[in-house]
C-alpha cells in the first residue's frame, strides 16, 4: 500500500493501562520527564522524581556524534510501568544559535506543521519540492515527502525508518508484561502523539503544535477511539493553539512554519488568558510554565481542567 491507496482495517478493542490524566501529580511528573527529556543525567535542570522511579534512565540519543532525535526511558521501582519521554525542538534555536539537535528538529517542524513545505512566501527556502504555484500544493507530493524526508517519524522505506517505531519495539521486547505509555513536550510531543496512533500506547502530549494534520498525511492507523492519546497546553502558548504563524510572526522570523491546529484525542486546556491575565508569548512555551501551572490546583473542585475532545477543530492545513 503506498501513498494515496486505502486499506480497512479490524480493529480489535483491548484495555490498556494508562496515565490517570484527572491526577495533578501524575501529569507534574510527567512534564517533570519531558523536561529531563532535554537533559543529561548530571544537569543541574534536571528534576528528581519520586521515590516510584528507579534513579538510573535509559538515554537514546545522546551519543557523542548524534545530532537528532534523543529522550530518556524511565522505568517504575516495581517494573510495571515505562515511560519513554522525548525531546523537543532545541530551545537555543531561538535565541540565534541552537545546539546539535536544532538543525534535525528544525527540519521535522517544517516538514510536520506547516501546509506546504514550508513556504510561508516566496522568499521562503522551501523543506520540500511540492509547492505547485498560485498556492497550491501537490498532495501527493508532500505525503511522500513526509514519508520520506521526515528523519523523525518516517514510516516509509527509508533508512531512517527505525528512529522512533523500533525505540517502541525494542523497549516492548525488553518488557513484554509492562505498561508502556510515551510523552514528550513541543515536537517531542507529537511525535509522542504520533507513536501513540501507531501502536495504541497510552500517550500524554505537552504543548504540542497541532498533529492531526501530519498524522492524516501520513496515513497512520486511526482506531474508533484516539482518547489514549493526551494534549495538555496552556491558551497564552501560540504553537499549540495555531496562533504563531504569517510571515512576520517570531516563528517565521526564526524560519519555522507552524501552520497546524487540532489535535487528536483529548485536551486538557488552560485558560490562562482569561483566567490569569496572560498575553500570547513564544516564552510561554516552556515546559517549565507547564510545570508551575501543575504545581497549583487549577480551581478549588478541580485540581487539572477536564480532558475534552477538539470536536469543533477543522483540519484545513491552516
Amino acid at each position: 500500500m503506498y501513498k494515496d491507496e486505502c486499506e480497512t482495517l479490524d480493529w480489535e478493542e483491548g484495555e490498556v493501562i494508562g496515565p490517570d490524566i484527572e491526577s495533578r501529580e501524575t501529569l507534574l511528573e510527567l512534564a517533570k520527564m519531558t523536561n529531563n527529556a532535554y537533559e543529561e543525567r548530571d544537569n543541574p535542570a534536571w528534576y528528581s522524581l519520586g521515590d516510584d522511579w528507579k534513579n538510573e534512565t535509559m538515554p537514546f540519543g545522546w551519543e557523542p556524534d548524534a545530532d537528532g532525535f534523543r529522550g530518556h526511558i524511565f522505568v517504575s521501582e516495581d517494573n510495571s510501568t515505562v515511560v519513554i519521554s522525548i525531546k523537543g525542538g532545541d530551545p537555543g534555536y531561538w535565541g540565534g544559535g541552537g545546539g546539535p539537535t536544532a538543525a534535525k528538529d528544525k527540519l521535522n517542524s517544517n516538514l510536520l506543521f506547516s501546509c506546504c513545505c514550508a513556504r510561508v512566501d516566496w522568499t521562503w527556502t522551501t523543506v520540500c519540492d511540492c509547492y505547485s504555484g498560485y498556492g497550491k500544493c501537490d498532495q501527493t507530493c508532500l505525503e511522500g515527502s513526509l514519508l520520506e524526508q521526515s528523519l523523525y517519524y518516517s514510516i516509509g522505506t527509508t533508512p531512517y525508518r527505525s528512529l522512533i517505531q523500533n525505540l517502541y519495539n525494542n523497549v516492548t521486547y525488553l518488557y513484554p508484561n509492562t505498561n508502556i505509555w510515551v510523552t514528550g513536550h513541543s515536537l517531542g510531543g507529537a511525535l509522542a502523539a504520533l507513536l501513540g496512533l501507531t501502536f495504541g500506547a497510552p500517550a500524554v502530549s505537552f504543548e504540542s503544535p497541532g498533529e492531526r494534520l501530519p498524522a492524516q498525511r501520513l496515513h497512520l492507523p486511526s482506531p474508533p477511539s484516539t482518547q489514549h492519546v493526551t494534549h495538555l497546553y496552556h491558551t497564552a502558548d501560540p504553537f499549540p493553539m495555531g496562533e504563531c504563524n504569517g510571515i512576520l510572526s517570531p516563528c517565521a522570523l526564526a524560519g519555522f512554519a507552524f501552520e497546524t491546529r487540532c489535535h487528536t484525542g483529548k485536551t486538557i486546556l488552560y485558560d490562562t488568558v482569561s483566567k490569569l491575565g496572560w498575553g500570547s508569548s513564544v516564552r510561554k512555551h516552556s515546559i517549565g510554565v507547564v510545570i508551575d501551572l501543575l504545581g497549583r490546583d487549577w480551581e478549588e473542585d478541580l485540581p487539572v481542567p477536564k480532558a475534552e475532545p477538539e470536536d469543533d477543530c477543522t483540519v484545513t492545513g491552516k
